[in-house]
């Protein structure tokens, strides 16, 4: 019986067989408990983001999630197999005592005949196999709501936010103020982080004022071509 679990390249195996219309056999491994060495059929592989258990077996006729730590790729021509062992008991056939008929003398005297007793048949007992009480099936955890996942985003000089639940996309990225990422941050109350977001809106700032004064300047000088082209009227 396997003890390792499924490897991600059998994990990526067994979703392949399943696309494909097959519904590959597992064995249980020890780390699944009491039901360990049995065989079953995946029916579906879930999100292994939502839940470490997203391997659905069925097993019996009950269809349970299982980690691939509890499973292993079973042989080929494995099974369950119950075998019904039926015992009867042995009674041994003894044969009935010879008639013994009665003997006439004459002028002898009778001499009592002795009673024969019959050979005691001892009866055989033979132990009778009970089948093995089924084992209880692993109770399945409820499945709990897809994980959510929202994301702060810094390129090209603009900060975006996006939302997604498990694989559907809530909100597509949109842009957000620098103050408002910054609101966002101080939530995660991270130092590093907060860093981080400082270091970049602080070159941005540093950036934006480089910019404002070279306006400024080139602003200043059409003002004053203008100036001198009003005094030439």
């Amino acid at each position: 019986m396997a003890g390792q679990g499924l490897s991600d390249d059998e994990v990526r195996g067994i979703r392949e067989a399943l696309a494909a219309g097959r519904k590959p056999k597992v064995v249980f491994t020890a780390s699944a408990g009491q039901i360990a060495g049995q065989v079953g059929q995946v029916v579906e592989v879930t999100d292994p983001a939502v839940s470490d258990e997203f391997v659905v077996v069925r097993f019996g006729r009950d269809e349970l999630p299982f980690s691939p730590a509890d499973l292993a790729v079973a042989p080929r021509g494995a099974g369950r197999r119950v075998v019904e062992v039926k015992s009867e008991p042995v009674v041994e056939q003894v044969e009935p005592a010879a008639k013994v008929e009665p003997e006439f003398v004459l002028d002898t005297p009778r001499v009592p005949v002795q009673r024969r007793e019959e050979p005691k048949v001892e009866q055989q007992s033979v132990a009778v196999e009970k089948p093995a009480a089924r084992r209880p099936a692993k109770v399945a955890k409820p499945k709990g709501p897809a994980g959510l996942t929202v994301t702060l985003a810094y390129a090209d000089g603009e900060w975006t936010v996006a939302a997604q639940q498990g694989a559907k996309a809530l909100a597509k990225p949109y842009v957000v103020k620098p103050a408002e990422a910054l609101r966002m941050v101080a939530l995660v109350d991270v130092p590093g982080v907060q860093e981080a977001v400082e270091q970049i809106l602080s070159a941005e700032r540093s950036e934006a004022e480089q910019q404002a004064e070279k306006l400024r300047a080139e602003l200043a000088e059409i003002e004053a071509r203008l100036a001198e082209l009003r005094e030439a009227r």
